[in-house]
């Protein structure tokens, strides 16, 4: 029986249990009797001050459930594997606030998933290195704490250039700081967070439903380019929910994979890369004529064998982070939301989105010159980052941290951005963001 208010109007709602259920009268009697007692009561009680009215959502047509960030996620892992025609294998140790991606993980065997709960982050770590060299698609999942711990590992992946996503849901810190408070701290950790020039793609979630997309996109890119990808997400998407429309898998793009079957030329080179891409062929253990060396100790290019050649090196390391900036070809171009010229732009990422975008439309309502540009990819950026942040008077830049991505942009773009920064352990509320655009567009920052 339904029992919510249609529509929020109480009449409309008893009409309409009345019409659906005219062949149950008693049921529907009684129903209505409690749905009148407790709006009346909700209405005649006065420890309530404020009362609000919560129109109808307007939402594309589709099906819809509702959905947690860590769960969403989880299935766009799985829709990953699928569409690369992998294994998936999760290597990860408990931690607050990505433990539930194990858990949820660990349900869906039928998919041949496997989960390997470690004894601690840095064997977590290692055994996504071993399943991805074996072939699988290999993901581990932790917060900032974790990821300190698995940092040596990670750069292990960096050198060895294998295909690995690693999830970053971040809480306050530093050390083991706020378990259960949100924070988004750790993006200049995913940036730098490793020994020697070691880059990896860095790529956020901005809600619970956008969970499904970006863990799907931080694997194609793995796959496909075969780099680690750093996923940052944070407790306040892992934990909220909200509608998602499914989407159709059918529709959803093919992963390609560097996985060769078969030797071609003399010997199998583990660093002979593609032209485009620069990515290296994955030669899986146990296929014939494909036997290499790979581990911590520098590469010599193309064969993969030990070196410690200076300028070889220094080939290397360039390599690698050429590497990743050719992704900005591959990824789509950013898009604003709002006018493409003006004088405000709020440039966000990660768990802000929300308060942005509704303060955003409430500045554009009132006939304010206000945009707003949200970042999915943060390392590399889209290619077209730096013209539109020429198209405005002033950036305003508002994250749960001191300043990171201000300062990445700073240093990238030479601009002189406007920082809003609160450290507190709560989100952002979407009255703090409007509030801020204001004292901004009076010049008062």
């Amino acid at each position: 029986m339904l029992y919510w208010l249609y529509e929020r109007d109480l009449e409309s709602t008893i009409k309409f249990l009345e019409e659906k259920f005219k062949s149950k009268p008693e049921i529907v009697k009684a129903n209505i009797k409690a749905l009148k007692t407790g709006y009346f009561y909700g209405e005649t009680v006065e420890v309530i001050k404020t009362t609000f009215r919560v129109p109808e959502a307007r939402l594309e047509k589709g099906t819809y459930r509702n959905i947690m960030g860590n769960e969403c996620l989880s299935l766009g892992l799985i829709a990953a594997a699928e569409k690369a025609k992998l294994n998936l294998f999760f290597g990860g140790y408990p931690i607050t606030p990505a433990s539930d991606i194990l858990h949820i993980l660990s349900k869906y065997k039928n998919f041949g998933i496997k989960t390997f709960q470690a004894e601690d982050e840095i064997a977590g770590m290692c055994s996504v290195l071993g399943a991805a060299f074996a072939g699988d698609l290999a993901i581990t999942a932790s917060s900032g704490p974790g990821i300190a711990l698995k940092g040596e590992a990670i750069g292990l992946g960096v050198i060895t250039e294998l295909p690995v996503v690693v999830i970053n849901i971040q809480r306050g810190g530093p050390s083991t700081g706020l378990p259960t408070k949100t924070e988004q701290s750790d993006l200049n950790q995913a940036m730098y967070g490793r020994n020697g020039e070691c880059p990896a793609v860095v790529i956020a979630c901005q809600s619970p439903s956008d969970c499904f997309e970006t863990a799907f996109t931080a694997c194609k890119i793995a796959l496909e380019f075969m780099v680690p990808v750093m996923l940052l997400s944070d407790g306040y998407i892992a934990n909220g929910s909200e509608p998602w429309k499914l989407p159709d898998l059918d529709k959803l793009e093919d992963i390609k994979t560097r996985v060769i079957k078969k030797k071609s030329g003399d010997a199998f080179l583990p660093y002979d890369r593609d032209e485009k891409t620069l990515a290296r062929p994955w030669g899986l253990p146990g296929t014939k004529d494909l036997e290499h060396r790979i581990g911590g100790l520098e590469k010599a290019n193309i064969t993969g064998n030990v070196s410690y050649d200076p300028d070889n090196h220094d080939t290397m390391v360039k390599l690698r982070q050429k590497k990743i900036d050719i992704i900005a070809d591959y990824i789509p171009e950013a898009k604003v939301f709002g006018n493409e010229k003006g004088k405000l732009l709020v440039l966000g990422w990660g768990g802000p989105y929300g308060a942005i975008r509704s303060a955003v439309i409430k500045c554009n309502q009132e006939k304010r010159e206000v945009s707003h540009l949200h970042l999915k990819h943060i390392h590399p950026f889209p290619k077209n980052l730096a013209s539109i942040l020429s198209n405005f008077d002033k950036v305003l830049v508002p994250e749960i941290n001191l300043g990171q991505l201000s300062n990445i942009i700073r240093s990238k773009y030479m601009i002189d951005t406007i920082n809003f920064n609160r450290v507190s352990g709560k989100p952002f509320t979407s009255p703090d963001i409007y509030d801020k655009i204001l004292k901004t567009l009076k010049g008062e920052e």
